[in-house]
């Protein structure tokens, strides 16, 4: 299986940047996407439904938006009718579109848009604790799937980089979303409770991210953070075949990151 994760920053101003023909050219199983900004019954057909008739390949897609127009949202395209589609099932979270999961057989993949802690002017975090609290949240979906008896993939924009090498500048963002202690914190947790991170499973070289800011031509210069992941639980671990970051695809600010297993 093929699982493709992306925040596209927007999902009709990507669509303007060739995003149906990548879609489809990936043959992907599974596509999860983040920071949607819409709903789906704003969107073309083809955003909707992608097909290539030539090739006899379409996408379903399924959509969980935010109240809040033009906010957040999440969405999952697959090859495949799943066997069954769900939310976080909290409407804290649910609310803003956080996370789409689709069953398909033994596996349960989850595409979650985990909270921007912020950065206020005076050196606060806003959401930090609304972040905090949904990544408790996630972690107990994730335990009662395992529970139950599914492997899972979770999928998405985390906003954290998990460790130094994880971001260019480690010294100097210590005290900003996305690297303050607390976040990192939880994802060691997160690893420790019997997760891991699919990509630095394969890969411990530094230098990997996966956004880079739209300021001061940080991506031509690789300053960067590695924000998305795919992780599975370690029951799982045996089936992966390849973990990787798609840095070359361009459109958003992210770059999405590819997961195979058998």
């Amino acid at each position: 299986m093929k699982i493709i994760s992306w925040n596209v920053n927007g999902i009709r101003a990507v669509e303007k940047k060739g995003f149906v023909e990548w879609l489809l050219s990936t043959e992907a199983d599974v596509i999860c996407i983040q920071e949607t900004k819409a709903h789906q019954g704003q969107l073309s057909p083809d955003l909707v439904n992608p097909t290539d008739i030539t090739r006899g390949l379409s996408y379903k897609s399924y959509f969980n938006s935010a109240k809040k127009p033009g906010y957040s949202g999440t969405a999952i395209y697959c090859k495949n009718e799943p066997d069954a589609v769900e939310n976080l099932g909290n409407p804290l979270f649910d609310d803003e579109g956080r996370v789409t999961i689709v069953k398909i057989g033994t596996t349960a993949v989850i595409s979650a848009y985990f909270p921007n802690s912020q950065d206020d002017d005076d050196g606060g975090h806003p959401r930090l604790e609304y972040k905090l609290a949904f990544n408790e949240a996630i972690k107990n979906k994730c335990d009662e799937l395992v529970a139950a008896g599914f492997n899972i993939v979770l999928c998405g924009d985390y906003n954290v980089a998990h460790k130094e090498i994880d971001i260019a500048n480690p010294k100097t963002n210590t005290k900003h979303a996305g690297f303050l202690p607390e976040e990192r914190a939880w994802m060691d947790s997160f690893i420790d409770a019997g997760y891991v991170d699919t990509f630095r499973h394969f890969c411990k070289e530094p230098g990997m991210y996966s956004w880079w800011s739209y300021r001061f031509h940080a991506r031509e210069k690789n300053v960067g953070w590695r924000l998305d992941y795919e992780c599975v639980n370690s029951g799982f671990v045996d089936k992966l075949v390849s973990a990787s970051i798609l840095k070359d695809v361009m459109g958003s600010d992210h770059c999405p990151v590819e997961l195979v297993t058998e």
